[in-house]
């Protein structure tokens, strides 16, 4: 037996369909609300870095996006930089840890040997 449309259920049908078209305006008004306050919000935070690039002209929010992508992306940039920069140092200052301690072993080594050589010789250590 095939399915039988009932009145009730096309009216029901209708409704959700009234329902969705006096909705959509209003959710789609919500969400321009959201990205055009998400663009002021960039705008403010970026400020200093819009006014360098373009001081008079009016700023559209594609121009917006544009500059902070370009923002971003310098910004990540330096901080790559310095992450390479910072495990240069990490690297220069294991190298010069790993020659630090091959000094004190080969001076202890050499003091203890001088000692070594004749008991009634006492070397004075001076640090100076």
């Amino acid at each position: 037996m095939a399915p039988t449309i009932t009145a009730e259920m096309t009216n029901s049908q209708e409704q959700l369909t009234l329902n969705h078209k006096l909705r959509k305006p209003l959710v789609e008004k919500l969400r321009r609300e959201r990205i055009n306050s998400s663009i002021e919000q960039l705008k403010s935070l970026l400020g200093p870095e819009f006014l360098k690039q373009q001081p008079e002209s009016k700023l559209e929010k594609a121009d917006i996006l544009e500059m902070t992508v370009c923002f971003l992306t310098k910004l990540l940039q330096q901080n790559q930089q310095q992450r390479r920069q910072l495990n240069c140092l990490k690297s220069t200052m294991a190298c010069l840890d790993d020659s630090l301690n091959k000094a004190e072993i080969s001076l202890s080594s050499t003091v203890q040997s001088t000692t070594d050589e004749d008991p009634d010789c006492k070397v004075l250590w001076r640090p100076w």
